[in-house]
């Protein structure tokens, strides 16, 4: 069938149609009761549950809100079109629709209450109404609606809100391994679960909407969140933690035929399902083909369940990373591609939880046990993690299970070449237009970089390449081993500036002290973002920072850099001061 045929048919048959209602929240991993967890009383979600399916197993495909939002509203994993990094802009590619135009133009009403965070530019009319008085009850009469409310009461910001009137006892909280147990740690999750509380009720009364609309029996309602926990090492990791949501699917009797094989009133399931699946699986119940450049699948309907689902992890606001995971229901598996970073890169607003100072602190002070003291130290290239035996991800099993390590490892190499991951291109680079990229090239050259054991020809190899990506990672790695043999000419005059401060950085770090005073020199020249722009500013000031007393010879010239410049690209206004001013009072 055509597709305007398609839609003419289903316009004249617009109210046999679900109306589609989410309720979303934000920064929440499955920590209510119809998920086992009973700390929170959440009986309007339970409710829902009792009605509905559960999927124990859903994935936010990335551990933080813009990347997050970013797959959902196009359908397409965020790395495949470089909109990986936070707070990062690019477009979604020509020809393309964030999901809610193909429901307007099927003739239903959407509505977003009230945020959106994306990472792509918004093209078209994407809502009907985006704004904090959307609603469905805006829309024409008998017309069908898509409508989004979003709760961010349980955001990481409000989990240090102060003063605070505590509900949950700090006793009573569970402390997760790899956290230490002081009294600050128990009050941000203990405060968690208040807001968890709250949200609960704010769930509730939407759904009270819709009942006293006449609606209950005509909409088929999602509840979710945009990813794991706001505290530190769940929010913005890619392990299970960080990635794991609760999702409850309700499906009045009316489009009983809508149904998933596996539901019944109550029931839970397995199904592996991740972010990506969203927006088909919207689509499918509102009767509109899927297009072609979507990645994912309807978790409603006759696909094939998967066999894993995956993660990523790009540029946390100022700091930057590269990190892929896979999960299968059991196992998470995580590739480190700058395993010489620590977990706990200072990022400026994480460490505004209390939670976060006192663990630094602790380290600091040399007050930690094993597991909590892996967060501020360097990376193994992979790990591998029973979710069974191991709940808070903290036993790596990447040596003791080198079956299991093969399988993930090929899964998560299938993913990343077959959705055309371009998270291995310098971030600056991601928004030149023209320039090719062969991801297979660059992310042998990235896998070499990042296993840190032998490779020295390819990696000398690499540094003549003609592809800058390719270089960089061969920059990476020998920055990664803690070398800096043969990188001097390089950070002097390699063509991409991206290249010039990963050399750098090695030299600064590995090199002669007089290789060191002119390595700092080079990347104070490039933390410059009037002249190299934000991006290679941000590479640079990380590299300077990494440097440690080695930089000391520019600090008075770090102080004249600039913080700000016509035309911010995307969003990433403070950034570079962050940076800028963590080097200043180091």
């Amino acid at each position: 069938m055509r597709r305007r045929e398609f839609l003419f048919g289903a316009l004249a048959q617009t109210a046999a149609r679900p109306n589609i209602l989410w309720i979303t929240c934000e920064d929440m991993g499955p920590h209510i009761g119809c998920f086992g967890d009973s700390f929170a009383k959440t009986p309007v979600l339970d409710g829902l549950a009792a009605k509905g399916l559960r999927y124990t197993r859903c994935w936010s495909n990335a551990p933080v809100c813009a990347p997050a939002r970013t797959t959902i509203i196009s359908g397409m994993y965020p790395p495949a079109i470089g909109a990986e990094h936070m707070r990062s802009l690019v477009p979604m590619g020509a020809g393309r629709k964030m999901f809610p135009q193909l429901l307007r133009e099927a003739g239903y009403y959407t509505s977003n209450n009230s945020k959106e965070d994306y990472n792509i530019g918004l093209t078209g009319d994407v809502w009907n109404e985006s704004s904090a008085r959307a609603h469905w009850r805006n829309r024409g009469t008998g017309q069908p609606f898509f409508s989004v409310f979003n709760f961010v009461g349980t955001h990481e910001s409000q989990i240090r809100t102060r003063p605070h009137e505590w509900k949950h006892s700090f006793e009573g909280v569970r402390v997760p391994a790899y956290h230490p147990d002081t009294p600050e740690v128990r009050k941000d999750w203990a405060q968690y679960y208040d807001n968890i509380e709250v949200m609960d009720g704010w769930a509730g009364k939407i759904l009270k909407e819709l009942e006293t609309d006449g609606l209950l029996d005509d909409t088929i309602v999602f509840f979710y969140s945009d990813h794991g926990s706001g505290m530190p090492r769940n929010k913005r990791w890619p392990y299970d933690s960080g990635l794991r949501v609760p999702l409850i699917l309700h499906v009045p009797d009316k489009f009983r035929g809508l149904r998933p094989a596996e539901y019944r009133a109550g029931a839970t399931t397995e199904r592996l399902i991740s972010f990506v699946d969203l927006a088909p699986t919207v689509l499918h119940l509102a009767g509109v083909p899927k297009p072609a450049y979507h990645q994912g699948q309807a978790f409603i309907g006759r696909e094939k369940a998967r066999s894993h689902v995956f993660g990523f992890r790009g540029r946390m606001d100022e700091r930057y990373d590269l990190v892929r995971s896979a999960f299968d229901g059991r196992y998470v598996y995580l590739r480190q591609y700058m395993p010489h970073k620590i977990y706990g890169q200072h990022i400026a607003y994480m460490f505004e939880t209390p939670t976060t100072a006192v663990w630094k602190q602790r380290y600091d002070e040399g007050k930690l046990n094993g597991a909590q003291k892996a967060f501020w130290e360097t990376k193994p290239h992979e790990e591998l993690y029973d979710t069974r035996s191991d709940r808070d991800e903290v036993t790596n099993l990447a040596a003791k299970e080198p079956g299991v390590l093969r399988r993930m490892r090929a899964a998560l190499d299938e993913w990343i070449l077959s959705s055309g991951d371009r998270g291995f291109l310098p971030e600056a680079e991601l928004h030149l237009d023209s320039r090719p990229y062969d991801v297979r090239k660059v992310k042998a050259m990235a896998d070499v970089a990042a296993s840190g054991v032998a490779g020295e020809g390819a990696l000398q190899a690499g540094l003549r390449d003609a592809d800058s990506a390719v270089r960089y990672w061969a920059a990476m790695g020998h920055l990664i081993r803690k070398r800096s043999d043969g990188l001097a000419p390089i950070m002097r005059s390699d063509p991409s500036p991206s290249v010039r401060a990963i050399a750098a950085e090695a030299v600064g770090r590995y090199g002669s002290s007089v290789e060191a005073a002119e390595a700092a020199s080079v990347l104070v020249e490039l933390g410059d973002m009037t002249k190299h722009g934000v991006h290679v500013a941000m590479l640079a000031l990380n590299g300077l920072e990494a440097m440690g007393p080695r930089a000391d010879s520019v600090r008075a010239r770090i102080r004249e850099l600039p913080v700000r410049m016509p035309k911010m690209p995307g969003r990433t206004e403070g950034y570079v001061n962050n940076l800028k001013q963590k080097l200043v009072r180091s």
